[in-house]
C-alpha cells in the first residue's frame, strides 16, 4: 500500500465520522469516489424537521486522483436534491473549487464541504428552484435588501467606533500596551536595576533589624527564666504551713503528747512508757514563758476531743 492511498483511506475515516450516515464510498478502489450530501442545518437524521428548516439540499461528489493530495487536488461535482436551480449548482461547484484550490497539497474535502454548507446556509430559501422572471426579480429584491441591512449594520459599528469616549480609547490602549508588553532598552532596564536593588537593600536592612529585636526579646527571657528557677529552687527546701503546724517538720506532735498523757494515766511500766524526753519537741517555741502561764494541763483536758487540724 502506497503512502496517498493510506492517507486517503485515512481521510476517508475521518469524514465517515464526522458526517455519519451522510458520507458514503461511490468506489472503493483507486480512484476512490466520495460523497457527501450537505444541508443548511444538521438536524441528526430527523427527516421532519430536516424538511422544516432545509428548503436547499446538495450532494458533492469527489473523485480521489491516486496522488491526491500531495500532487493534484479532487476532482469536484455537485447533484442538486433540494430546491435549487442548475444556475445554483454552477455557482456552488465554483465555490467548492475555490476552496480546493485553497488546500492545495493537503486534504481538502472537509474544508470543501464547509464552504459549501456555507453557501447553503446565506441561500437557505423556498422558492430558489424557481427560475421565472418574476421569482428572479424577488429573488434580487431580496438580495438587495439583505445587501443593504449589512452596509446599516457595518455603517452602524463605524459610527459607534467613532463616538468612543477619551477613556474607552484609554482602556483600549492600555489593553494593548499590556497586549504588545513593554520592549527592553538600555535605559529602562537601568531605572529598573536601580528600584529593584533599592528594595532589596531595604528588605535586607528589616531583615536585620528583626533579627536584632529577636535576640534582645530571647536575652530577657533567658533572665527572667533563670530568675524563676533559682526561686523555685529556693521555694522546694522550705515546709509547708501545713508541715509545720502538724508536727511533721518537728515543731510539735499533738499525738504524741496524747501518747505520753494516756501512758501515764495507765501506770505503765517505766520503760515502755512515753516520756518527754521522747517527743519531738521544738523547744524553741516554749521560749516565752507568759504563752504557758495560761495553759491548764489537768487530765480532764487530755478527755477532750482532739481539735480538728
Amino acid at each position: 500500500m502506497s503512502d496517498h492511498v493510506e492517507e486517503q483511506e485515512m481521510e476517508a475515516e475521518a469524514l465517515e465520522a464526522i458526517f455519519d450516515v451522510s458520507f458514503s464510498v461511490v468506489h472503493d478502489a483507486q480512484p476512490f469516489v466520495w460523497s457527501v450530501r450537505l444541508v443548511p442545518v444538521d438536524c441528526g437524521g430527523d427527516e421532519s424537521e430536516e424538511l422544516e428548516h432545509n428548503h436547499v439540499a446538495v450532494k458533492l461528489v469527489a473523485t480521489i486522483p491516486p496522488t491526491y493530495p500531495e500532487d493534484c487536488g479532487p476532482e469536484l461535482d455537485v447533484e442538486i436534491e433540494r430546491g435549487l436551480a442548475e444556475q445554483h449548482r454552477e455557482e456552488i461547484l465554483g465555490v467548492a473549487r475555490d476552496e480546493a484550490d485553497a488546500n492545495e497539497g493537503m486534504p481538502a474535502i472537509f474544508a470543501v464541504c464547509e464552504a459549501v454548507r456555507g453557501w447553503l446556509a446565506d441561500n437557505n430559501e423556498k422558492g430558489l428552484e424557481d427560475v421565472s422572471m418574476h421569482a428572479q426579480m424577488m429573488r434580487k429584491k431580496k438580495d438587495e435588501e439583505r445587501s443593504k441591512a449589512k452596509q446599516e449594520q457595518k455603517f452602524e459599528s463605524q459610527k459607534k467606533a467613532e463616538e468612543m469616549t477619551e477613556a474607552e480609547l484609554e482602556e483600549i490602549a492600555v489593553r494593548k500596551r499590556r497586549a504588545d508588553g513593554t520592549p527592553c532598552t538600555e535605559e529602562n532596564f537601568l531605572a529598573w536595576k536601580e528600584q529593584f536593588d533599592k528594595e532589596m537593600e531595604e528588605e535586607a536592612a528589616r531583615e536585620v533589624a528583626e533579627r536584632e529585636r529577636e535576640g534582645g526579646s530571647n536575652k530577657k527571657k533567658g533572665a527572667a527564666t533563670e530568675i524563676k528557677s533559682r526561686r523555685d529552687a529556693e521555694r522546694e527546701g522550705r515546709p509547708t504551713g501545713y508541715e509545720l503546724f502538724s508536727g511533721k517538720a518537728g515543731t510539735m506532735n499533738l499525738e504524741a503528747l496524747e501518747a505520753a498523757a494516756e501512758e501515764a494515766e495507765e501506770g505503765s511500766d517505766e520503760d515502755d512508757a512515753v516520756t518527754v524526753e521522747d517527743l519531738d519537741v521544738d523547744e524553741n517555741l516554749f521560749d516565752d514563758d507568759d504563752d504557758l502561764d495560761d495553759l491548764d494541763f489537768d487530765d480532764d483536758d487530755c478527755d477532750e476531743e482532739e481539735p480538728e487540724i
